[in-house]
C-alpha cells in the first residue's frame, strides 16, 4: 500500500518544520514524516527548510550566519497563523526527542539541504546524533545534491538513500544506475507527465509536493511507494475511502 509522508510535518494546518506541525503529524498517524536540516554558524543542526529565517521567521538572513541562541530567539509560528506566537526555530535533536516522547514508529525522511551550500560535515553530524539511541522510528535521507548521498553512504553504508528531483531524467538515470541509491522523489506534475517511462524503474518512487485530492488519487492508483503532502489527514481519509 502506497505510504502517505508528512511534509516539514502536518504543514498544512501547523507551520511548517516546528515541533507542533511534527506532533500533528504523529497523531494523525503518518507512515513517514519529512524534515529539512542546515546548520547553523556554530554548527548546530537546525530543522528549516529555507537557507534563509526570512519566509518561516519574524527574523532576516542566512540559517548558516547565526547561532543557535539568535534563531531561538525568532518566532517561526506567527507567519502562520497568531495561536503558534511562541513556536520555535526547532533542532533536529528536538525533533527525534519529541517523536521518542511520542513513541512514533514511522520513518523519518531527513532532507539534507546541500544544493545551495555545502555544509561542512552536515552528514557526519546528523548521522552521529541518530547514533546516539535506539530510536524507536525509522530513518532515511535525502538531497538533490548526490554529493551529500555519496557522503552519507561512506558513513552510514545501511541507510536508505533517495535522490530528489524536479524535472530531470539525468537523475533518474543517475539515481538508477547508483547502487547506493534506494530511490527518488520526482516532483508529483513531472512524475504524471512522464509517467508510462517511469513504469520500469526498478527502485522506489516518492513523490512531492501530493496536496489536491485527484492527484492523491492518482498516487494511491498508480501505485507509488509513497507521497509527501502537506494535508496528512486529508490523504490519510482518502486511503481509507479506497479500501473500501
Amino acid at each position: 500500500m502506497v505510504q502517505i509522508f508528512a511534509h516539514r510535518g502536518s504543514s498544512g494546518t501547523h507551520p511548517e518544520n516546528t515541533l507542533p506541525a511534527f506532533a500533528e503529524a504523529v497523531r494523525q498517524g503518518v507512515d513517514g514524516i519529512e524534515l529539512d536540516v542546515h546548520l547553523s554558524k556554530d554548527e548546530q543542526i537546525i530543522v528549516i527548510h529555507d537557507e534563509e529565517v526570512d519566509r518561516t521567521t519574524n527574523g532576516h538572513g542566512l540559517v548558516r550566519e547565526k547561532t543557535l541562541a539568535q534563531l531561538k530567539k525568532l518566532n517561526a509560528g506567527s507567519w502562520f497563523n497568531s495561536d503558534f506566537h511562541a513556536t520555535k526555530v526547532p533542532t533536529l535533536k528536538e525533533v527525534v526527542h519529541l517523536l521518542l516522547e511520542m513513541n512514533y514508529r514511522g520513518t523519518l525522511m531527513i532532507e539534507i539541504k546541500t544544493d545551495k551550500y555545502d555544509y561542512v560535515g552536515i552528514e557526519e553530524k546528523v548521522v552521529n546524533l541518530l547514533k546516539e539511541s535506539d530510536w524507536p522510528f525509522h530513518h532515511a535521507y535525502c538531497s538533490f545534491n548526490i554529493q551529500s548521498l555519496e557522503r552519507l553512504a561512506k558513513i552510514e553504508p545501511t541507510a536508505q538513500l533517495d535522490l530528489l528531483l524536479s524535472t530531470s531524467h539525468k537523475k533518474v538515470l543517475l539515481a538508477e544506475n547508483t547502487p547506493s541509491i534506494e530511490g527518488i522523489h520526482p516532483r508529483v506534475d513531472w512524475y504524471f507527465e512522464h509517467v508510462t517511462s517511469l513504469e520500469s524503474f526498478p527502485k522506489a518512487i516518492r513523490c512531492w509536493t501530493v496536496n489536491e485530492e485527484d492527484q492523491m488519487r492518482q498516487c494511491f492508483n498508480q501505485q507509488m511507494t509513497a507521497f509527501i503532502t502537506d494535508f496528512p489527514e486529508k490523504a490519510l481519509q482518502i486511503k481509507q475511502t479506497m479500501k473500501k
